[in-house]
């Protein structure tokens, strides 16, 4: 079987801290999908967190610490890795959304799709699987 890689969102590691079916999905695909997300989605993702937990009545040092748990299946990859592409993936995306560049960017460096929730990547050139339709990509 060869390994699949694909690249995670800010809002997708924000649904794997916030409910079970993201992060199960993540875990059960472990073995045979190689997970990424630029650093900057994690600190997005740590940013936003606490507020969206703080309005669920949620302890915000557990949850994050199931982000940093998810850090040893869902590898972090710094911008020097992918800022070749930025130029690239901003003319893709700029249009809607220039803060998304590094995801896409990411994506198109590793030769693989992007997992989220957000309509912008839609048109990049990019397959783009969002989490009611990821289960067909990660099978």
């Amino acid at each position: 079987m060869s390994t699949k890689a694909i690249v995670l969102d800010a809002n997708i590691l924000i649904r794997a801290v916030l409910g079970k079916r993201v992060r199960e999905q993540i875990l059960a695909n472990a073995d045979h999908v190689k997970f990424y997300a630029p650093a900057v989605a994690y600190f997005d993702a740590r940013k936003y967190l606490p507020a969206l937990l703080e309005k669920r009545g949620i302890d915000s040092k557990l949850a994050l610490t199931v982000l940093d748990s998810l850090e040893s299946v869902v590898q972090s990859v710094e911008e020097d890795l992918y800022d070749g592409m930025r130029q690239a993936a901003l003319q893709r995306i700029s249009m809607r959304d220039a803060d998304d560049w590094p995801v896409l960017a990411c994506a198109l460096t590793l030769g693989c799709p992007v997992w989220t929730e957000d309509a912008d990547f839609f048109g990049t050139g990019i397959a783009t699987w969002t989490s009611d339709r990821i289960a067909l990509y990660l099978a």
